[in-house]
Parts: C-alpha cells; sequence; structure tokens
C-alpha cells in the first residue's frame, strides 16, 4: 500500500483470533491506521488479500466488511452528536412498526444493551453531550448490535479521561471473554500490558515483531518500533539558569479562584502537574492572552504584555504549543512552509507580498533544527505523522526570537520515538535560554526534564516542589495528594500517603518504567 508513490505498508500479515486482544504498536506513520483501514473495507490495498473466518472480504467495501462482521471505531469518532444515543446504536437498522417507528422499544433494547457492558446512562441522551470515553462505548456497544465479531479500535485512550480508560479497559475485555477479537493502538505501554494478550509492531510498513505479550519485554517493543535501543528517554536538564525572564504576578484567569504567581528563568524548566480539569491549560492560555484574564501582569525579560492580547505576547517572544495540535496548532489543510510562518507572517511582508525565498530559508532552517522528516516544505501537514505535526508547531515559532515557551501536553498522540527526539528539543531549547513552562498529565515527563513543578487544583497553585522533591523516592504519591486535595503539605503528604491504584496514580516516575 503506498500513497503519493509513498510505501506505507509492505507485505504485512497478520491474523486476529477470537477471544484475544492483540495491541498493534508503532511510531507515527508506521502504517498502523492504514492497516485497520484496509481490513475494515475503508482502503482497498494495493495488493494481498483480507478474509474474516474464511471468507474474502471485497476490496474497499465498508458494507462487505459489516457483513463479514469487522467493525472499527476510528480516533476521530464517526457518531451522529446531535442525535440520542439509541438513534445512533439503531441507526441503518431502525425498528419499524405499522405505525412509524418503534422508539419505546429501541429505547429499551438500547439500555439493556449498555447496561449489559456496565454503562448507565439514559439512551435518550444526545451523544453530543457525552464524554469522549462514553462515545467510544457506544460505538463499540453498536458494533456488537451489527454482529461484529472483529472490531477495531484505533488510539481509543489518547484523548479520554483516566477514570474512562478503566471503564474502555472493562468492555474490551468482557469482548474479548464473549469471543470477539479485538485490535486496538496505543502508545501507551502499560496498556499494551494490562489489556493486550499479543502484541504486533510495525515498523517503517513493515511487521517486525508479533508476539504473546508475556514473552516480551518493554525495552524488546521499543527497540522494534524504534529499530534502535532507547538507553535515554530523557536527556539531561541544563546545569546553568540566567535570568528571571518570565513574571507573572497577581494573573486572574475569568473563572478561576485565585490569582497565580509565577517566576522563571532563562534555561529553567517549570513544569505545571495536576489532576484533569487542574486550571493548568487555562493558565498557559492566560499567560499568552488567549484566555480571558482580570487582573494580574505578565511580563517578558522586563517588558510588560498586554493582558488578552496574544499579538502582544507574540511580539515579546512567547510562544504556546498548544494541546490541539490538530485542531489549534496548526493548519493540517495548509503545507508545512504555510504553517511555519503562520504567526509571524508580517515579518516575511514587505508591501503585502510574502518575501517567498526569505519564507523558504527560515523555515527550512526552523524545521531542520527540530529534525523535521518531510518530503519537502510543500508537503501538506495533515499527511505528515503525529510526532512531525507536532515538529511543525514547535518549528514554526522558531522562524525567529523566543524567550518563553509554553507547552501544553506536548507530548500527548505521539510514539515513544517522537517522544525522545521532542524532549531533545525541549531541553535543547531551555540550553539555548528559552524559560519553558510545560503542562503535562505524564508524570515522567514532569519529574524528569523539570527544574521545579507547580502542582495545581481547582486553578490553584496548591504546591511548590524543587528539584529535590521531586527526586524523592514518594513524589508520585506526594503530588497526587497535593494535586486530590488530600493532603496541603507537601512535606508530610509522602509520610501519610496510602498505597494509590494504578488506575488513579500517575504514572511511574522512573526512566526504566517510561520507556
Amino acid at each position: 500500500m503506498a500513497f503519493g508513490g509513498v510505501p506505507v505498508l509492505r507485505g504485512v500479515s497478520l491474523a486476529l483470533r477470537p477471544g484475544t486482544i492483540t495491541a498493534l504498536a508503532g511510531e507515527n506513520g508506521a502504517g498502523k491506521s492504514t492497516l485497520m483501514k484496509i481490513a475494515s473495507g475503508q482502503y482497498r490495498a494495493d495488493a494481498g488479500i483480507v478474509t474474516v473466518r474464511g471468507e474474502t472480504l471485497q476490496p474497499g467495501s465498508t458494507a462487505d466488511a459489516t457483513k463479514l462482521g469487522v467493525a472499527i471505531v476510528p480516533q476521530e469518532l464517526a457518531s451522529l452528536e446531535e442525535m440520542t444515543v439509541y438513534e445512533n446504536l439503531f441507526v441503518g437498522r431502525e425498528l419499524r412498526g405499522p405505525w412509524g417507528l418503534r422508539r419505546r422499544d429501541m429505547i429499551a433494547t438500547a439500555r439493556e444493551n449498555l447496561e449489559s457492558f456496565g454503562v448507565d446512562i439514559d439512551p435518550s441522551r444526545k451523544m453530543g453531550t457525552l464524554p469522549l470515553g462514553l462515545r467510544q462505548i457506544v460505538e463499540i456497544v453498536k458494533a456488537t448490535n451489527t454482529g461484529a465479531r472483529a472490531i477495531l479500535l484505533d488510539e481509543p485512550s489518547s484523548a479520554i479521561a483516566a477514570r474512562e480508560v478503566d471503564r474502555l479497559g472493562a468492555v474490551m475485555r468482557k469482548l474479548r471473554d464473549s469471543g470477539v477479537a479485538l485490535l486496538f493502538t496505543t502508545h501507551k505501554m502499560e496498556e499494551m500490558r494490562s489489556l493486550a494478550d499479543v502484541v504486533v509492531v510495525l515498523r517503517d510498513g513493515d511487521l517486525v515483531l508479533e508476539s504473546p505479550m508475556s514473552e516480551v519485554s518493554d525495552d524488546d517493543i521499543v527497540t522494534a518500533m524504534i529499530g534502535r535501543e532507547l538507553d535515554d528517554l530523557f536527556p539531561d536538564r541544563p546545569t546553568t539558569l540566567g535570568e528571571t525572564v518570565l513574571e507573572v504576578e497577581g494573573l486572574q484567569v475569568e473563572g478561576s479562584p485565585a490569582p497565580v504567581d509565577l517566576t522563571v528563568r532563562r534555561g529553567e524548566i517549570v513544569g505545571l502537574a495536576g489532576l484533569v480539569g487542574a486550571g493548568r491549560t487555562e493558565l498557559l492560555e492566560g499567560v499568552f492572552g488567549m484566555r480571558r484574564t482580570t487582573a494580574g501582569t505578565v511580563t517578558v525579560a522586563g517588558r510588560r504584555v498586554r493582558r488578552n492580547d496574544p499579538a502582544s505576547a507574540i511580539s515579546s517572544n512567547v510562544a504556546l504549543v498548544p494541546e490541539d495540535r490538530k485542531g489549534a496548532g496548526g493548519v493540517l489543510s495548509m503545507d508545512i512552509l504555510d504553517n511555519g510562518t503562520l504567526p509571524r507572517l508580517a515579518s516575511f511582508t514587505t508591501a503585502g507580498w510574502l518575501r517567498g525565498r526569505a519564507r523558504r530559508e527560515a523555515v527550512g532552517a526552523a524545521t531542520r533544527s527540530v529534525a523535521l522528516k518531510s518530503r519537502g516544505l510543500k508537503q501538506s501537514m495533515e499527511t505528515l505523522s503525529g510526532g512531525n505535526q507536532q515538529k511543525v508547531v514547535f518549528a514554526r515559532w522558531l522562524v525567529g526570537s523566543v524567550d518563553v515557551l509554553l507547552l501544553d501536553e506536548p507530548t500527548r498522540g505521539v510514539d515513544v520515538g517522537a517522544r525522545s527526539e521532542i524532549y531533545r528539543i525541549v531541553t535543547e531549547l531551555a540550553q539555548q535560554g528559552m524559560a519553558v513552562v510545560m503542562a503535562s498529565s505524564d508524570m515522567p515527563e514532569i519529574l524528569s526534564l523539570s527544574h521545579r513543578a507547580l502542582v495545581l487544583k481547582g486553578g490553584r497553585v496548591v504546591a511548590e516542589l524543587d528539584r529535590r522533591d521531586l527526586d524523592a523516592p514518594d513524589v508520585q504519591d506526594t503530588i497526587f495528594r497535593l494535586a486530590s486535595g488530600l493532603t496541603t503539605d507537601p512535606t508530610t503528604a509522602a509520610s501519610t500517603s496510602t498505597p494509590v491504584t494504578p488506575a488513579s496514580a500517575p504514572a511511574a516516575a522512573s526512566k526504566e518504567s517510561a520507556r
């Protein structure tokens, strides 16, 4: 299978067995989503066949895939948000009677189907009002209702909360126990370990590893994914810090219960830790001017930045890499060159005309600095892997000067190899003198990259941990208890901590467990 002459899959053979969960791993761009789309009839492969229980799938036919019992739950859900849950479950196969739709029967059946998977929601509720995790489960229930015996899940946990991941895992196990074959993609090693019976690894379109999960180590999987051993996921932090470059005093984000004070020095990486909804994104967007603030000041290199004015932040050399790289980080329909100059277009314009050569040189230098893998500056951003899309979002700020770099979940949805490269980029930029503020839900990122960490809860900074605190053996328990409100004193949190279950605890902090 190739796109634009570039091979995406090469001679891949894979068998899914009933009653088995298979994890499909690989770097962004390895061919995982393409393989799923071929197996579900969305793409027509250049060669090869797909068989389902001995019957050959008609190439490029989603209707035939559904008929044979293959269903896919894509990363970008295709649910009808303005329709109800029961209408989504029965779309295309509605129950009808002599007087029209049998809505009462559909609602009752939908409730039974949902309850069989431990989901207690009103079937008459609009799909768009459900959390993403529940919408995914409704899509899975719909697949089982159509008789699916092989269900393909593309990055099912990439954008859902921890409690929803637990519920999704329970649904997947229940399906496995009923004899369904499941294939899912994930970048999270702990999810592979907790759910998968078999792991399959793709690298550059080739199948390079297929093994029972119990017979392979985390390092084996990572090495298969990236083609080399990953000795050090996290590079060394800069050791020399300069003068204070970012000063935030009394910044009151609209809707937040308390103002925030924050200072960051050149070369320093300050982590923002906290649970979902803690206010980390709101703080970063408030500093950048994207989210309304009602009081306080932001000063960069001694210069006051106008509040609620992103243009003032950009002119003051403040850059923001947002959490949603597809929705807010870049314009996927545009090419790398146009994305690379979006925030600083005026710098490449003279009398209303774009200076093409200057643009190409600046964007070319910036993309080389982040080791972007592409076919050239005219390649559409939507054709890049997730990790390379994130590199473009980094690179577009580097066509000009940056004093303060704000990062919101910088490695969300990227594979371990791309993570390693992004960590290198972050530490190198700090080494060059940038002040970095990084919000992350990945505890190893906070613990391994940060010089200091602020713990947020409900929009308030409830604790500040220095490097000595972050090196403490019980620090993940300390941060969890601070972030959840179980304690307000970081010096006593560890000594009073109780065991935290994996479902609610931050990920293990060591480099070894982060691989």
